[in-house]
């Protein structure tokens, strides 16, 4: 599927944070920073609050598009930019489906919402993705079980422009604080695992022993 969304990206409604909230995003944005693996913080509509260094490492070499880049809405990149599959491995099937399956099951739980009826828009400008969404989708959330929508738990592949870890997977873990629930919010994690195959086990270095005795036949009483 070759998906291209035109047109510009809605601005976000803005949330009302108080002064608290700000400064607890702040220092959150901070705890952000120390973790090791990409990690972010994103509204229901995949609209990005957060991300931390090793998310951008993640998509530094993604190039410019207007309405789709992974740092503003992590859901119309993995829909509509047209190199998200350099990053994102099986682009379609591990990314694609398992994304328009949270999408919608999110606009039947929110109902009407505007940044969401704008995706919607772009889905339907596109055939192919309309009829993936449409029909497709469907047929594939009945082959795999209603788990499809979820995020936290999945195992999906990644190629990683740092060749420390080359092609590789990752597992999305959620882990949101009850502070972020109530703003909205949803924390995404994905650990990386690491590529470089596990060393074989090492044998076991015999004990030394007494000459002329195996180790498993008792000595011969005198």
């Amino acid at each position: 599927m070759a998906f291209q969304a035109g047109g510009q990206r809605p601005a976000p409604r803005p949330v009302p944070v108080s002064p608290e909230a700000q400064a607890y995003l702040r220092d959150y944005a901070t705890l952000l920073e120390a973790v090791s693996f990409p990690s972010l913080v994103v509204d229901h509509r995949w609209d990005v609050v957060l991300t931390n260094s090793a998310f951008t490492s993640l998509f530094r070499g993604v190039p410019p598009h207007p309405t789709a880049m992974p740092g503003d809405n992590f859901l119309r990149f993995v829909l509509f930019h047209p190199d998200a599959g350099t990053v994102l491995g099986d682009h379609e099937s591990r990314w694609c489906l398992p994304m328009l399956a949270h999408f919608a099951a999110t606009t039947e739980r929110c109902g009407p919402d505007h940044g969401l009826q704008a995706i919607r828009r772009e889905i339907a400008q596109d055939p192919i993705m309309e009829a993936a969404y449409r029909h497709g989708l469907p047929h594939w959330i009945r082959a795999v079980g209603e788990s499809a929508a979820r995020s936290d738990g999945a195992v999906r592949p990644l190629l990683h422009p740092d060749p420390r870890w080359g092609a590789t997977d990752c597992r999305i873990i959620e882990e949101t604080p009850g502070t972020l629930l109530d703003l909205g919010y949803t924390r995404l994690t994905l650990v990386l695992r690491d590529p470089r195959p596990a060393p074989a086990p090492r044998r076991p270095r015999r004990a030394h022993r007494q000459a002329g005795h195996l180790s498993v036949v008792p000595t011969a009483e005198a």
